[in-house]
């Protein structure tokens, strides 16, 4: 039997008197370990503010990270965070949006009014389908939505209303909508397609530390010509020109708050393969999240604390010393440092908390390299050891000035590295998608233990090539070809 949570950040901001409905307080969700054993979940997050990194974040990012099904979703949060994002998606309603309102309110130049929708209902049964549709694309227990009437009725604005911001007028229609929801089965929002074979590839050239390095997009385009693909690089600038193209590799460092989810996204909603996608983006980029999700599936990590502003004392006493702090979504060794003792613990932990709700501690697990497993569509593509950057424990060291100093590689073909190793790393990508990953493992005399998995891993020339040469780049290419027949096909 499906057990329905409510998630509230404070216990006051819960007015009604629902017998059947089990509401926690957010600290609770996050840290009991009742609620991480749990299976057959549905949770209703009606946190104060779904911002990304806040509180509401993370208890969604959580739940997901554990299998329960929540809304909002972390990919529903960040779609409703810019109007850039959002309007993708609202882009599919434009024909019921007209329809619906023209019947309603006509077609007065300048006009413009208010719909709030609570679980997919609104209180005018005219606009009843088009707060279905907008429910449906933006699964969020309350939207305010804001139409605006220029040659055609069209969105402005779409914001989600937490759970203390309803009106006084609206309680009723709210409490009303949640009940019956609470007695729906739940279904996620259908996906579009489209197709052909031009292929834009995101760089960014003035990346210190970028994904592939120039030599490697080189080689990149001259395989698509060998496999009758044309790729051609794009940038930042070109976001309005992604349209023209049937598919797009980020080669670019991603992030959430970022123009490359931007692209990502776009790329999805207009139908084009896409790797990195927004989903893989979303489950890499943030370590809290990937920490929970290997921890829920029991792949081997080093141990490990999600941590709050109150938890350094838990932190001290589960790992001891020295530890290591993480930001959610640092990369390239970029917001990890190691504490030695508590004075240092509470000195990086001060300093990272001013950016983030949540922190990763994790015990110091010294190797000379770390594995890195390249993933393909579940299967093993190329294994590199990275050593560690010479006097130093990270594999890249980061000094004054954006200045930086990398250890030396080892490129295996596959089958020389260890199963164990090879394994694991299959097990962990399984568990983002079937795109193309970077899954770092240590291994030790104790056993084998998963790092992180990373949503766009280098690929550069003469490193992770180093022994499938030009192959390696036309077995990229040849997925992508394999992703948009399939798509053509359906």
């Amino acid at each position: 039997m499906t057990r329905q949570i409510i998630v509230v950040e404070k216990l006051s901001d819960w007015p009604f008197q629902m017998p059947a409905c089990t509401v926690v307080h957010a600290d609770d969700y996050l840290a009991g370990e009742q609620y991480f054993k749990l299976r057959n979940v549905q949770v209703i997050n009606l946190c104060r503010s779904y911002k990304y990194l806040s509180v509401g974040y993370y208890c969604s990012l959580l739940a997901e990270a554990r299998g329960h099904r929540v809304i909002p979703s972390v990919r529903t949060m960040t779609d409703l965070s810019r109007k850039s994002i959002y309007s993708l998606e609202a882009g599919n309603l434009d024909e019921t949006i007209e329809r619906s309102l023209k019947r309603r309110h006509g077609e007065r130049a300048g006009a413009g009014f208010e719909l709030h929708i609570h679980f997919g209902r609104c209180e005018d049964e005219a606009l009843s389908e088009l707060a279905r549709h907008l429910f449906e694309t933006f699964p969020c227990p309350s939207l305010r939505v804001r139409f605006e009437h220029d040659s055609r009725w069209g969105i402005a604005s779409i914001r989600p209303v937490s759970l203390r911001k309803i009106e006084d007028a609206q309680r009723d229609p709210f409490a009303e909508s949640l009940s019956r929801f609470l007695k729906k089965r739940w279904r996620s929002a259908r996906s579009r397609t489209v197709l052909p074979y031009d292929l834009a590839v995101l760089h960014n050239p003035d990346d210190p530390l970028p994904p592939s390095d120039p030599r490697a997009l080189r080689r990149f385009i001259k395989a698509g010509r060998e496999l009758g693909v044309d790729l051609e690089l794009i940038q930042r600038r070109d976001y309005s020109r992604l349209a023209e193209y049937d598919a797009l590799f980020i080669r670019d460092t991603t992030q959430i708050d970022h123009y490359t989810y931007r692209f990502a996204k776009k790329a999805e909603s207009d139908g084009m393969v896409v790797i990195d996608d927004p989903t893989s983006i979303l489950r890499c980029t943030n370590k809290v999240y990937l920490a929970e999700l290997l921890r829920a599936n029991r792949v081997p990590t080093p141990r490990t604390v999600i941590a709050g502003k109150a938890d350094l004392r838990a932190v001290e006493r589960a790992l001891g010393y020295p530890v290591v702090l993480k930001m959610p979504d640092g990369s390239f060794s970029r917001g990890v440092t190691r504490a030695a003792d508590r004075g240092e613990l509470e000195q990086v932990a001060g300093r990272l908390f001013r950016d983030s709700e949540l922190i990763l501690a994790q015990e110091f697990m010294y190797t000379e390299f770390d594995w890195r497993i390249g993933v393909l569509d579940n299967q093993p593509l190329y294994a590199c050891q990275y050593f560690m950057s010479k006097k130093h424990w990270q594999i890249v060291k980061h000094g004054p000035g954006g200045q930086f100093t990398e250890g030396a590689f080892k490129t295996f073909p596959v089958g020389e590295a260890p199963a164990e190793v090879v394994s694991v790393a299959l097990n962990a990508a399984r568990l983002i998608g079937d795109g193309l990953y970077g899954v770092d493992v240590k291994q030790t005399d104790q056993g084998v233990y998963v790092i992180e998995v990373n949503d766009n891993p280098n690929i550069d020339a003469g490193v992770e090539d180093a022994h499938l040469k030009g192959e390696l780049y036309r077995l990229i290419i040849r997925e992508f070809i394999r992703r948009l027949e399939r798509r053509r096909r359906a």
